[in-house]
């Protein structure tokens, strides 16, 4: 079971060897299965990051892992300059599933986003008649898309822009959950989309009041903008419904996934559009060696088969609210706020004796379970959907347990 390196060690060779471009617990990962993880020297311990939602299946599901051994063997990738035999399947499967005319497999969550962008300036320049090269794109504040230039550049967090410049032109940033703020720039007919995270993750799973997603869509709607919605970490079944955006009943212009769509097994990410949007991209204005590759798109399938056969969206619906109440039970000052939907929640903490969200997740470590602060007084929740309710009690105990040892 343990790896024939240590922890230790481990640490050291990433630390010898690799960017620093992270500051991980120390703790060192070497086998997955459901919702529990175990370290080089066996240690067991529940995942409550699932990878930033990327493992929503859970670690290793045997239905993904068995589609990818099986397609592995046959054929993982010709380039999309020749058809194969399996992406027609998944972009049957995926548009179908999701509800759209057309879907452009990507790989990564940021390349995603880029492609919705693109999408949205060609758009406007070939539908909505905006002068060529003045299209805007409405953003929010704290919005989290990725770490490429052009999304660093929306970005209003320093640690992610500061030191990279110049930065890519085109962007008006309002405050998330603020329909007067949003309704104020969409006056302006250069705005071509308004992208939006449903529930901001990277922020500290920020949920906005009930009703903004959807009176900002229609707010889009009247103005002829395009509601573009990145849901790449709060799609596939993670808040309790397959995508954050069907709590209010809205269908983006643009659909932004990622993550889970693989269940963590390779990098997979998809846009999702109709005609009248997609089509507006022609052949040899934007691709991807991997995108839609056999391996992946056979991955993706089993991945979001699982989704719909295990119900993962009733369950995190389910266990979400249990686990709410749960912590919102314990009596302690440490915890400020507990908020969430479905399975993506996060605590915010209060510094105590100088000890802080990043303290409370080592101690969470020390007893078995597995968390990341982000923001610094902020924990996010987000274990694997797959997680019983055993499972899910047991380890709220242990968070319990470790807040209430300071």
């Amino acid at each position: 079971m343990a790896s024939k390196i240590t922890s230790k060690t481990a640490m050291e060779l990433e630390d010898k060897y690799g960017a620093h471009n992270y500051h991980p617990l120390p703790v060192v990962l070497a086998k997955g299965l459901g919702a529990l993880v175990w370290d080089a020297e066996g240690k067991e311990y529940y995942d409550f990051l699932s990878a930033y939602s990327a493992v929503n299946q859970g670690h290793c599901h045997p239905k993904i892992i068995s589609a990818l051994k099986e397609q592995a063997e046959i054929l993982t990738l010709t380039s999309r300059a020749f058809y194969n035999n399996v992406l027609g399947e998944y972009e049957q499967y995926m548009t179908e599933y999701f509800g759209y005319d057309k879907v452009l497999p990507m790989n990564t969550g940021a390349e995603a986003d880029e492609t919705a962008l693109k999408l949205a300036r060609k758009w406007a320049y070939e539908k909505k008649g905006i002068p060529e090269n003045q299209a805007k794109i409405i953003v929010c504040a704290n919005n989290f898309h990725g770490r490429t230039i052009t999304i660093i550049s929306m970005s209003t967090d320093p640690d992610a822009y500061k030191g990279f410049g110049p930065f890519t032109p085109g962007f008006i940033t309002v405050p998330y959950n603020n329909l007067d703020a949003l309704k104020k720039e969409l006056e302006d007919p250069n705005v071509a989309a308004f992208l939006v995270e449903p529930i901001q993750g990277e922020a500290g799973v920020f949920v906005p009041d009930e009703g903004y997603l959807k009176n900002a869509y229609d707010a889009c709607k009247a103005k002829n903008v395009l509601f573009i919605a990145d849901e790449v970490q709060t799609g596939i079944a993670r808040t309790g419904k397959l995508l954050a955006c069907d709590h209010e009943g809205v269908k983006p212009d643009i659909l932004i996934l990622g993550k889970a769509l693989s269940g963590g097994v390779l990098p997979v990410s998809a846009v999702l559009a109709n005609d009248d949007i997609m089509l507006v991209i022609k052949p040899g204005e934007h691709g991807s060696t991997f995108g839609g590759n056999p391996l992946a798109a056979k991955v993706a399938i089993a991945a979001l088969e699982v989704v719909k056969n295990e119900k993962l969206a009733e369950r995190a619906e389910y266990l979400g609210q249990i686990f709410r109440n749960f912590l919102r039970a314990i009596d302690s000052d440490m915890i400020e706020l507990v908020r969430g939907k479905g399975l993506l929640n996060a605590v915010i903490i209060k510094p105590k004796n100088g000890k802080e969200a990043w303290d409370v997740c080592l101690k969470m470590a020390e007893n078995g379970v597995l968390a990341k602060p982000t923001h610094g007084h902020i924990i996010r929740f987000a274990p694997p959907l797959v997680i019983s309710e055993e499972q899910l009690l047991d380890a709220a105990e242990r968070i319990k347990k470790s807040i209430l040892s300071f």
